[in-house]
């Protein structure tokens, strides 16, 4: 008995009060997405483009700094493997997935 009065009570009310529409259900969840999409996954798409553009630009005489923190100039490119002189005629090999930013300015000409 105890049971059956509290299944009425848990029921859901009949009629227009109950009945939402779906769309305004998920609408905080639709906002939601929205803000996370533009404060955090497009930056970060945009930077990941920026860096992939960086590292297909790189040339011999580069001076680019590696994930690790090495500086070094590139001497030579053999398609994803890179040799970075270090200083006092050190070449470390690397590749090209690992450089994390380019110093150089090149000037065009």
């Amino acid at each position: 008995m105890f049971f059956e009065s509290m299944a009425y009570a848990m029921a859901q009310p009949q009629g227009g009060a109950g009945a939402q529409n779906p769309i305004i259900a998920f609408l905080p969840l639709i906002i939601l997405f929205v803000i996370f999409y533009f404060l955090l996954i497009r930056p970060q798409q945009k930077k990941a483009k920026e860096h992939r553009e960086m590292l297909e630009s790189l040339k011999k005489g580069d001076v680019v700094i590696t994930n690790g923190g090495l500086y070094g100039r590139i001497v030579d490119i053999d398609g994803e493997e890179l040799s970075l002189d270090v200083g006092n005629k050190v070449i470390v090999k690397v590749n090209r997935n690992f450089i994390s930013a380019c110093v150089t300015n090149r000037k065009k000409g």
